[in-house]
């Protein structure tokens, strides 16, 4: 289990790059950053894991494609309002 101080450290990360990304670091937001950057991440370096997870889990696989489109989204409003 990571440290204490590190985990507040990198929980402060995770609301900076939320609020950068999204222009916004609600819980919500930051748990749907969270999710999206570890697929991504899985999905580029694993590509074979995410594929298998994706057929395994088809509900979960499409909830996935609702946070991917949903931080596009956000992104490219925020992206336009600055």
């Amino acid at each position: 289990m990571m440290e204490k101080i590190v985990a507040q450290q990198f929980e402060a990360l995770l609301e900076k790059y939320s609020e950068l990304l999204v222009g916004e670091n609600s819980e919500e937001i930051k748990e749907k950053v969270k999710a999206w950057a570890l697929y991504s991440h899985i999905a580029k370096s694993m590509p074979a894991l995410a594929k298998h997870w994706n057929g395994m889990y088809p509900e979960a696989k499409e909830e996935m494609k609702q946070i991917i489109n949903e931080i596009k989204q956000l992104n490219e409003q925020h992206r336009a309002q600055n």
